[in-house]
């Protein structure tokens, strides 16, 4: 069985956890707490960084930008069909937007929003020697950033039947997976951006979120409707 080296409220690992339970692909999930850079995590993905896909056969993909693109033209011998889902869908230009929309959520969402907003929420309080306080300041500039983003969403989701267009992506899952951490964290204000809920709805409740609804970090309970598919 594959198997995927994660942490549970990182929302590139959240991405292929999506895509994985989309495609139907089994696996294996094992934590791991990139801010302690075991030297065994390190042997595997000298960058430190998540997710990290560990194939059957042995092979070790690392990153989630390598992951998806490996994902997205199939595992050998996971499937005698082809998917009925494809994470890059349509002609060129059809699957450059949904690679643009990754980056956008996985590179510039990422470092304006969610990887800050977990360091001062979550990672802070994990850190040895670490202040678990947020710093309201700086939450007032990720919570800015994020309404930025969100703006962004509920024009894209306005504009189009999914993000990229017609057909469920993986631009949908990413930045599904990155509003569900922010959303575990309560930190949503759903109720400014209407049409980005009802986007959300609709990919919150397909079967491949569940796993990931049904996610708790120890000492941080979940935002009361997290979980909640009509909230």
């Amino acid at each position: 069985m594959h198997k995927l080296i994660h942490f549970r409220l990182c929302p590139l690992s959240r991405s292929i956890r999506l895509a994985l339970a989309e495609l139907d692909i089994d696996v294996e999930l094992t934590e791991e707490r990139p801010w302690e850079w075991r030297e065994e995590f390190l042997a595997m993905n000298p960058a430190g960084e998540l997710p990290v896909l560990q194939l059957g056969d042995g092979q070790t993909l690392c990153g989630v930008y390598a992951i998806s693109e490996y994902l997205g033209d199939g595992i050998e011998g996971d499937a005698e069909e082809a998917p009925i889902f494809s994470l890059f869908p349509g002609d060129r230009a059809a699957r450059a937007e949904v690679r643009r929309l990754v980056d956008w959520f996985n590179g510039k969402m990422q470092r304006e929003a969610t990887h800050e907003l977990l360091l001062e929420k979550v990672y802070a309080r994990l850190l040895p020697g670490a202040d678990p306080s947020p710093a309201a300041d700086v939450l007032r500039a990720i919570r800015t950033n994020l309404r930025y983003h969100l703006a962004y969403v509920n024009h894209l989701a306005h504009q189009r039947r999914w993000l990229a267009g017609e057909e469920l992506s993986f631009a949908d899952l990413a930045a599904a997976a990155h509003l569900s951490t922010v959303d575990y964290l309560g930190e949503v204000p759903w109720e400014e951006f209407p049409v980005a809920k009802v986007w959300y709805q609709r990919v919150k409740s397909r079967r491949a979120f569940r796993s990931l609804l049904a996610d708790r970090m120890p000492g941080a309970a979940p935002s009361a409707h997290y979980a909640d598919l009509d909230f």
